[in-house]
């Protein structure tokens, strides 16, 4: 009967690590995710399973093009996937299906040349924005079915749950998620 209750012991053990642990690394470290909608199709469609990096964001600030989990800033309890396009402190322009952005680098502004897009793809709308201090312009890849920033305004860095690092579903398509460079 001893060694029952030891065996009964040592696998209540195991368990009780292996669910703290699980608890601490999809609380703090990743989160799973599963597309839904089509606003950032091509890239992502609903039924995509993806795994969000919760902590480079503490250690860093996020950076142009890459694809960020966040919630809606008007209903908390709803999770959004958008492409971060415009970072604190920036001017942006989006006319004729095109943006352009203005900041410190470059004061003349730079059209934006987002090759991870169809190349037929225009940004509908036109709007001009400026960005404060822990602001960013979120749009998601299909810019004209993309419930996004052009339409409910900036994201406080604040409302950023983390970064898109893998796409594990479907199988045949499952990749690391990396920053396109522009």
């Amino acid at each position: 009967m001893k060694a029952f209750l030891y065996s009964l012991w040592e696998i209540f053990e195991v368990v009780a690590v292996a669910v703290i642990v699980v608890l601490f690394v999809r609380t703090f470290l990743i989160q799973p995710f599963l597309v839904s909608g089509a606003s950032m199709e091509p890239n992502f469609s609903t039924g995509d399973y993806l795994l969000i990096d919760e902590i480079s964001y503490r250690f860093r600030e996020p950076q142009r093009g890459e694809v960020a989990v966040f919630h809606y800033p008007g209903d908390e309890s709803v999770y959004y996937i958008k492409r971060i396009i415009g970072l604190p402190g920036e001017r942006l322009v989006l006319k004729n299906g095109s943006i352009t952005i203005f900041n410190k680098e470059y004061p003349d502004g730079f059209l934006l040349r987002e090759n991870y897009l169809p190349p037929e793809l225009k940004t509908s709308g036109d709007k001009e924005v400026i960005l404060k201090e822990n602001e960013y312009f979120v749009l998601g890849d299909n810019r004209n079915y993309s419930y996004d920033s052009r339409s409910w305004g900036n994201l406080s860095k604040a409302e950023i749950v983390g970064l898109v690092r893998l796409r594990l579903w479907p199988f045949n398509e499952a990749i690391a998620i990396g920053k396109p460079s522009y």
